[in-house]
């Protein structure tokens, strides 16, 4: 995967306990921790979207939709 440098501010605390994340060899490098952190918060923000985008869908439509294409299987399966 192609990297991209980037330029950051960060809060000098903050900065302290990634480092010691570093020197506990929790990561190799800053631009690892940070592009793990990242990757994480992406990760939580795209299952909270679908958590909101899931409740939105109304259960007994969303039920009514399974058993109609259920039924047309059940048509197409040989009889036993």
């Amino acid at each position: 995967m192609a990297s991209s440098k980037v330029a950051i501010s960060i809060d000098s605390s903050l900065l302290s306990r990634l480092d010691e994340l570093i020197a506990r060899r929790v990561f190799p490098n800053r631009s690892k921790a940070i592009q793990a952190a990242v990757e994480e918060k992406l990760q939580r923000l795209n299952r909270t979207q679908l958590a909101i985008e899931c409740a939105k869908l109304d259960p007994a439509e969303e039920k009514r939709l399974a058993e109609l294409g259920l039924e047309a299987e059940l048509e197409r399966w040989p009889a036993y």
